[in-house]
């Protein structure tokens, strides 16, 4: 759906076509975030339950053919132990991650809102320069 242009008497400026132009596709995708984060999320949950699935699945199949072989229980017991580390060291793993990329989005947010904050006062200083070129070049224009 294209903008429509202005009519001939009104002016335009190159920042005015960007900064429509470039607000119109930006709000376009921040309003397909939710949908994307809910379509991620659905799909990531239904990774998550296939696999659960597929480890239950393997424990109905194998049980009989593993309660048959009679392990020693203090077999199954060291086995338990080694396995309750593999998971708590997992779920320990994941939790640090977590943390990590809490910490990480909070440093890319503090980033953007300093280069932000020097992208406007840069351009409030351009807008400054340009100001007194204008004024410069309009005193040699009257002259």
């Amino acid at each position: 759906m294209e903008k429509s242009v202005n009519n001939k008497n009104s002016k335009i400026s190159f920042c005015d076509v960007m900064k429509t132009d470039s607000s119109r596709i930006i709000q376009k995708l921040e309003s397909q975030i939710p949908l994307n984060f809910q379509e991620s999320s659905i799909l990531y949950t239904a990774y998550l339950q296939t696999m659960d699935h597929v480890f239950g699945t393997c424990l109905i199949a194998e049980k009989e053919f593993f309660e048959k072989l009679n392990i020693d229980q203090n077999l199954l017991l060291a086995y338990q132990k080694y396995s309750n580390f593999l998971a708590d060291t997992c779920l320990k793993q994941i939790e640090y991650y977590s943390k990590f990329r809490q910490t990480n989005i909070q440093t890319q947010m503090s980033l953007l809102e300093s280069y932000d904050g020097f992208f406007k006062s840069a351009v409030e200083s351009y807008g400054k320069l340009l100001s007194q070129f204008n004024s410069v070049f309009d005193t040699f224009k009257t002259k």
